[in-house]
Parts: structure tokens; sequence; C-alpha cells
């Protein structure tokens, strides 16, 4: 049976990752306003930082779906305003 290796995330501590969560939030945001589904955003890295921050720090941080479906309604919100 083969084994499936996950690259592992070395060196990388929780306050790391939450001294960048903005710019995983800003990089998922990009990917919303590029027209990125859900499918390509979920293999990127904003997302597994974003989910090792919910599953490490589940009151503190949002599910990476949640935040990618809160970001995509408030993008088409904008613009469906602006036009």
């Amino acid at each position: 049976m083969a084994q499936v290796t996950r690259p592992q995330l070395s060196g990388l501590r929780i306050d790391e990752l939450e001294a960048h969560y903005p710019a995983y939030c800003k990089a998922m945001r990009l990917l919303v306003r590029g027209g990125a589904s859900v499918a390509r955003v979920r293999r990127t890295v904003c997302w597994e930082r974003l989910a090792l921050l919910h599953k490490s720090l589940p009151r503190q941080y949002r599910d990476p779906e949640l935040l990618f479906l809160h970001l995509r309604r408030e993008w088409c919100e904008q613009t469906a305003l602006s036009a």
C-alpha cells in the first residue's frame, strides 16, 4: 500500500502563524477577487495555514471555508453595487 506524505510545516509555530494571519487573509481575498474556485483555493498555502490556525485555536480563527464564503459574498455585493 502506498503511503501519502504531506509536506511538513517545518519550524512553524502558532505565534508565527498568528503574526502572518492578515497576509493569509489578504491572499485569500486576492484569490476570491481573481475568481478562484473553492477547490483551487483549498490547494494553496494560505488555506493550509488558515486551517491549521483554526484547528489549533478554533475560538479565535474561523474555518477557512467560512472565510472563503464570507469573502466571496462580500466581493459579489461590492461588484453588484458598482454595476
